[in-house]
């Protein structure tokens, strides 16, 4: 299983980005699918998390700015970015917990990561 993001990228304040995560291989069921972030000497946070099919949680920090969705179609999960702040700036993650096989164990996967700066 592999899970690929992008999308990052230079963006004034107030400015907004799209994320996208495209995860492939052999997948029997995913349990949930989210967004995390880590910035610059700190703990990679929590930021967007959807508990299929339909459950979503964001951080306090961005609910109302940004927005989790999927398109199961294209196996790609993304986070739409708006009224970013400097504070926003870090590298983000996509995670998924899944299971590869019918009776296997869940288990976590993560993305490489994207970078977000905002900065005038």
């Amino acid at each position: 299983v592999q899970l690929q993001a992008s999308g990052g990228g230079l963006v004034q304040p107030g400015g907004s980005l799209k994320l996208s995560c495209v995860h492939s291989g052999t997948i029997y069921s995913i349990r949930s699918l989210g967004w995390y972030r880590q910035a610059p000497g700190k703990q990679r946070e929590l930021v967007a998390r959807v508990d299929i099919p339909d459950n979503i949680t964001y951080s306090d920090s961005v609910k109302g700015r940004f927005t989790i969705s999927r398109d199961k179609s294209k196996n790609t999960l993304y986070l739409q970015l708006d009224m970013l702040n400097p504070e926003d700036t870090a590298v983000y993650y996509c995670s998924a917990d899944l299971q590869r096989r019918r009776f296997a164990f869940p288990e976590n996967f993560w993305g490489q990561g994207t970078q977000v700066t905002v900065s005038s």
